[in-house]
C-alpha cells in the first residue's frame, strides 16, 4: 500500500468515525460499541486492505495522550484519599486475574506451558484506560467509584506489561526469577515516577516562559509523548512516567495558564482525544480480518478455540468479582477492628466495580507483539480479540443498567470542597435582592433602572454558567482541581500571617 493509499485510508476511517458516532448517538449506544461493530463490518468489505497493526507504534501514538488526559483532569485530593483502593485494583487485581486465567488456561489447554498461560493472563488481566473512559463518560457514578476506576485504568497497564514481559521471557528462554521480577517492577515504577515528575517540572518551567497561547498549548500536548518516550528510553515504565507527568502538569496548570489558554487548550485537547479514542476502536474492528486470517479462518476459531476462549473469559470475569468482593470484605473487617482509613464499598458498588472491566487497545497491542516462537500464539491473539469484543459489547452496554440497579448515592466526603460557580451565583442572587430593595420604591417605581438591569444580567449569566458547568464533565474535573488549589493557596496565605 502506497503512502497516498494509506492517507486515503485514514481519511476514510475518519469519515467512518463521524458516521458511526452519529449512529451511536441516534441509537443511544456507547460510541465504542458502534465503532467496534462498524470497524469489524468494514474489515470484510471487498477492496478494503487488510490492516496490520504495529503494536509498538499503536502504543506510542495512542496510549500517552489518552493516559495524560485521564491524569491531567484527575482531582488530586480524591486520588490520594483512595490511593490504597486504586493500588489494590491496579496491582492486586491484575496479579490475581493473571494467576486465575493462567490456571484455567492450563486446565483447558494442557499442552500449553505454564509461562505461556501466564503470558495470556497478563494480556487480558488489565482493564484498558481507553475503553474505561469511553464507557464511563456515558454513565453517572459516585465520585469515589469514578476515582477508583479511572485511577486503576491509569496504573494497571504498567503491572500488566511487566508481567507480560517476564512471562514471555520465561516461555521463550525457560527461566524465571521471582525476586528479579519484583525488583524490576520496583525499578520500573520508581523510575517512571522520577522521570514523569522531572518532565512535569520541566514543562512547568518552560510554559512559564513561553508567553504565547499557541506555544503553551503545543508544549502541553507534546509533554505526554515526551514523558512516555523518555521513560521507555531510560528503561523504566513509560506508562507511569506519563501518568506522573499528567498529575504534575494538571496540578500546576492553575499557576502557569491564563484563563484564555485554559479555555483554548481544553477545547483543542477534547477534540484531539475524541479523534484518538474513535480511531482506536475502529482500528481494533478493522484488525479483525487480519487476526482471523492469521489463525486459519473463522472455521478454525469456532471449532478449535471457542471452548477454551469462553472458559478464559468466564474465569477473567469471575476473578475480578472475587478480588473486589474479597477486598471489600477485608476492608470491612479492618474497619470493625478499629483501624482507620478503610472504607467498604458495599455489595451494589462492588458489583459495579467488578462489572466495569473493559479491555481495549493495550490488550490487542500486547497480543500482537507476541514473538512468532511463542507457544499458543494463535490462541492468545484470538482470545485477546474476543475479550475486547465481549467486555466492550456486553459489559459496556449493560453497565448503565447495573448502575441504575445499584442505586448508589454520592458520598459527601468525595464531593468537591467548594463549588465556586454555585457560590458566585448565590452571592449574585443575594446582591440582586439587596439592590431591588434600594432600586424600587415602596409604590413600585423603579428608581435606578440601569443599576437594577446590571445586577439582573449578572445573576442570570451566573445561573447559566452553573448549568453549563454541570453539563461539561471535563470542566467539572478541572473545577475540582481549581477548588483544591484555591483552598491550598488560601491556607498558605492564612498561615503566613
Amino acid at each position: 500500500m502506497t503512502p497516498v493509499h494509506t492517507f486515503e485510508l485514514i481519511i476514510g476511517m475518519l469519515l467512518a468515525v463521524l458516521v458511526l458516532q452519529y449512529v451511536a448517538l441516534r441509537l443511544r449506544l456507547p460510541p465504542a460499541v458502534a465503532l467496534l461493530i462498524g470497524g469489524g463490518a468494514l474489515a470484510f468489505v471487498p477492496g478494503i486492505p487488510t490492516i496490520q497493526l504495529d503494536p509498538e507504534l499503536v502504543l506510542v501514538i495512542f496510549l500517552p495522550p489518552l493516559l495524560m488526559d485521564g491524569a491531567w483532569f484527575t482531582a488530586f485530593a480524591p486520588f490520594r484519599r483512595h490511593l490504597g483502593g486504586i493500588v489494590s485494583l491496579a496491582v492486586g487485581a491484575v496479579l490475581f486475574t493473571t494467576a486465575v486465567v493462567a490456571f484455567v488456561t492450563k486446565l483447558v489447554v494442557p499442552d500449553l506451558p505454564w509461562a505461556a498461560c501466564a503470558a495470556l493472563g497478563a494480556i487480558v488481566s488489565p482493564p484498558d484506560a481507553v475503553s474505561a473512559r469511553a464507557v464511563l463518560q456515558r454513565v453517572t457514578l459516585p465520585r469515589r467509584l469514578m476515582t477508583l476506576l479511572e485511577g486503576e485504568s491509569l496504573l494497571n497497564d504498567a503491572t500488566g506489561l511487566v508481567l507480560f514481559r517476564f512471562a514471555v521471557a520465561a516461555a521463550v528462554a525457560g527461566t524465571f526469577s521471582l525476586g528479579g521480577a519484583v525488583g524490576t517492577f520496583g525499578v520500573l515504577v520508581g523510575g517512571g515516577i522520577l522521570v514523569g515528575g522531572a518532565m512535569g517540572a520541566v514543562w512547568t518551567l518552560l510554559v512559564r516562559r513561553l508567553g504565547n497561547d499557541h506555544l503553551m498549548i503545543t508544549a502541553s500536548v507534546l509533554v505526554c509523548w515526551s514523558s512516555y518516550l523518555a521513560g521507555e528510553a531510560l528503561h523504566v515504565s513509560g506508562v507511569i512516567a506519563t501518568v506522573t507527568a499528567g498529575l504534575v502538569c494538571g496540578w500546576n496548570q492553575h499557576v502557569v495558564f491564563t484563563a484564555s489558554v485554559r479555555l483554548r487548550g481544553v477545547a483543542f485537547w477534547q477534540v484531539l482525544i475524541f479523534i484518538l479514542e474513535a480511531m482506536v476502536f475502529i482500528l481494533i474492528g478493522l484488525s479483525l480480518r487480519e487476526v482471523i486470517e492469521r489463525v486459519g479462518g473463522l472455521g478454525v476459531v469456532l471449532q478449535d478455540m471457542a471452548g477454551p476462549i469462553a472458559a478464559i473469559i468466564v474465569a477473567m470475569t469471575l476473578a475480578r468479582f472475587a478480588w473486589v468482593f474479597a477486598a471489600d470484605a477485608i476492608a470491612g473487617l479492618l474497619t470493625r477492628a478499629g483501624l482507620q482509613g478503610f472504607e467498604r464499598l458495599g455489595a451494589p458498588a462492588a458489583t459495579v466495580m467488578s462489572w466495569a472491566g473493559m479491555r481495549g487497545v493495550v490488550t490487542l497491542a500486547v497480543a500482537l507483539s507476541l514473538p512468532e516462537a511463542m507457544p499458543g500464539r494463535d490462541l492468545m491473539l484470538v482470545t485477546a480479540f474476543a475479550v475486547i469484543l465481549v467486555t466492550v459489547l456486553v459489559q459496556g452496554t449493560t453497565l448503565g443498567l447495573i448502575i441504575r440497579w445499584a442505586e448508589m448515592r454520592e458520598d459527601d466526603r468525595d464531593k468537591p470542597p467548594l463549588d465556586l460557580f454555585a457560590a458566585e451565583a448565590a452571592m449574585l442572587r443575594a446582591q440582586l435582592t439587596a439592590v431591588e430593595r434600594q432600586a424600587v420604591s415602596a409604590d413600585g417605581e423603579i428608581l435606578h433602572p440601569q443599576l437594577l438591569e446590571r445586577y439582573q444580567n449578572r445573576a442570570t449569566n451566573s445561573e447559566k454558567l452553573v448549568t453549563w458547568n454541570q453539563s461539561k464533565p471535563h470542566f467539572v474535573q478541572l473545577l475540582s482541581q481549581e477548588q483544591e488549589f484555591v483552598l491550598w493557596l488560601a491556607g498558605r496565605r492564612t498561615s503566613s500571617f
